[in-house]
């Protein structure tokens, strides 16, 4: 199990967090978007901060003190989330711009404001924690 729990509770954390997203979503708006399940791209909270969070804190729970696994997937966890929070933040806010000036349909909900991140962060951390003690 030791092999696949780097696959399998990941996996799980995403569809954790999308399905809050959903849930999140269906209350602010008042009406249930299936679609916004199975689109990952922006909201609250961010999967990608959520799924990178989780194999992060894997690696630091099975680092027995050597850190230099940890080390590297703590650089790729930073640079996707700052993608997500300033790449993909910027082009939504292109997008939008596009759209009013252009009767282009853009998807303009693609990147994430930090609360999303740290929600995303914060969700990713703890489900990870929970599901890696009761696999033990």
């Amino acid at each position: 199990m030791l092999a696949f729990k780097y696959i399998i509770i990941p996996f799980i954390v995403v569809i954790f967090s999308q399905f809050i997203k959903f849930l999140i979503e269906a209350i602010l708006n008042k009406k249930i978007d299936i679609s916004r399940f199975f689109n990952g791209m922006g909201g609250m909270p961010s999967s990608h901060s959520a799924l990178v969070s989780s194999v992060c804190t894997l690696t630091f729970l099975d680092s027995n003190g050597n850190f230099s696994l940890f080390g590297v997937t703590f650089i790729f966890s930073l640079i996707v989330i700052y993608d997500a929070m300033g790449v993909r933040f910027q082009c939504g806010l292109h997008a939008k711009e596009i759209n009013k000036i252009s009767n282009s349909s853009l998807t303009e909900s693609i990147g994430h404001k930090p609360i999303e991140v740290i929600g995303g962060i914060v969700i990713g951390i703890i489900t990870t924690l929970l599901i890696n003690s009761i696999i033990k």
